[in-house]
């Protein structure tokens, strides 16, 4: 591969939105494991949130899909390809990037934790209304 062609494969995974459109690969070999990207992504998504016991399984995909993107990168930048090669990876790193961005947005909250907090933002609502109506509003006394 010509220098330029290796530049212009470079830009085209550094372009602002270049996952706009993009697919998510179906199978990707990442970090030498098979990995049924498309159907996990979705798996995932589907869900409200990220279970407790499931959120290590996720944060260690994700760090894998970004040492995976990076090591092919590199091999655009550094190795030997030719022009064919280069576009195959492009296209792969666009689409472990696609998958990232499904990824990074989930929400991994504690149910539990949501749940407290509701109840305790509810009770001060109640004592704040109750107080009001009972004129033990330290505020509305100053008026």
């Amino acid at each position: 591969m010509k220098p330029y062609e290796r530049k212009q494969l470079l830009a085209r995974i550094d372009r602002e939105g270049a996952t706009v459109g993009a697919d998510i690969p179906e199978e990707i070999t990442v970090q030498g494991e098979r990995l049924a990207l498309a159907e996990f992504v979705f798996e995932t998504r589907s869900r409200e949130s990220v279970p407790a016991g499931e959120r290590e399984t996720v944060e260690q995909a994700k760090r894998n899909l970004r040492r995976e993107r990076i090591e092919r990168r590199q091999r655009i930048e550094e190795d030997d390809i030719s022009r064919e090669r280069g576009e195959e990876l492009v296209e792969s790193i666009i689409g472990i990037e696609r998958a990232l961005h499904a990824l990074s947005d989930l929400g991994t909250s504690d149910v539990e934790r949501e749940a407290t907090a509701s109840e305790t933002a509810d009770r001060k609502r109640w004592m704040n209304f109750l107080k009001q109506a009972l004129g033990q509003d330290s505020s509305r006394a100053r008026r």
